[in-house]
């Protein structure tokens, strides 16, 4: 099964000070590897052999380190933002390069699943869009999406204060025709693209049972580096 992941590596990464200031969050060591290399390593083992690498601000510095990926035994391709166009916008700016279905991840989101499992649920589908999500209940973050009993995400808001059990897991797939909803060019959010799906019926979800690990925040990148050590005793 050919499997090809969008990680959306173009955001600002304000939330982690210094750390980032003149360096993208992809880069951030993490026991002597960068952030991004832990994630192509969790990809490739999970079967994944093509990533597309959405990148903004300096972006040249992740092409420098990891090139092609040839070295790590991916292959990786670059689609580079003139100026911040949102975790959507990312998308239709790589729209000439992804396959006619394809799964994004967050740049700052580490997680363990079966890739294919996913891909396969969401083929026998036929929907436009899948979330993953996990029951969070105010666990990792705040929650923010509601499910249905077919599985149908019927909500989703990031502002959400209660009510809410899960959370979006940082893993999505989508038929490329998603794409035609998002203007060229502009500012666009993920957020925006699940509403409009929503509201069409058109966003399934996968329930995953394992927590995920991000570093978009000091305290998230805290408790990876504490799961990266575990893991090596």
């Amino acid at each position: 099964m050919n499997i090809q992941v969008a990680v959306l590596a173009g955001g600002m990464a304000t939330r982690l000070g210094l750390l980032t200031r003149s360096r993208p969050k992809s880069l951030v060591m993490i026991d002597n590897k960068p952030f991004l290399e832990h994630q192509i390593m969790m990809l490739k083992k999970g079967g994944v052999k093509e990533i597309v690498l959405c990148a903004g601000r300096f972006a040249q510095q992740i092409v420098n380190y990891f090139g092609d990926g040839a070295g790590y035994g991916v292959h990786i391709i670059y689609s580079i933002e003139e100026k911040p166009l949102g975790t959507a916008g990312a998308l239709k700016n790589a729209e000439s390069i992804l396959n006619e279905v394809f799964l994004t991840l967050y740049g700052d989101s580490f997680l363990s699943v079966n890739f294919e499992e996913i891909l396969s649920f969401f083929m026998r589908s036929q929907k436009l869009g899948l979330m993953t999500v996990f029951k969070n209940n105010g666990f990792c973050d705040r929650s923010n999406t509601c499910i249905d009993d077919p599985g149908m995400v019927v909500k989703y808001d990031k502002q959400s204060e209660k009510g809410l059990e899960y959370i979006d897991y940082g893993l999505n797939v989508f038929q490329k025709k998603v794409l035609e909803m998002i203007p060229a060019d502009e500012y666009y959010t993920l957020e925006q693209v699940f509403n409009r799906l929503i509201g069409r019926r058109q966003l399934i979800s996968f329930e995953t049972k394992e927590r995920f690990y991000e570093i978009g925040s000091l305290t998230g990148l805290a408790e990876f580096q504490k799961y990266v050590q575990s893991t090596k005793q």
